[in-house]
């Protein structure tokens, strides 16, 4: 599975940087983006960044 950050939804709170940096940063437009691979080891902190996400921009791939 991949994550999933829709564009025209983030805000660019950086929320889901901070629970797994691994996996999301934000981008040169000041919004979120799923770059990095989800693994066994942070796939429970990617569920957490899309759970805990204000806007619901997060989604799994």
């Amino acid at each position: 599975m991949k994550a999933f950050v829709d564009q025209d939804t983030c805000i660019g709170c950086g929320l889901c940087c901070a629970t797994c940096d691994a996996v999301f940063r934000l981008n040169d437009e000041g919004k979120s983006e799923a770059y990095g691979a989800v693994t066994e080891e942070n796939q429970a902190d990617v569920q957490t960044a899309i759970d805990n996400c204000p806007v619901s921009a997060i989604s799994w791939q």
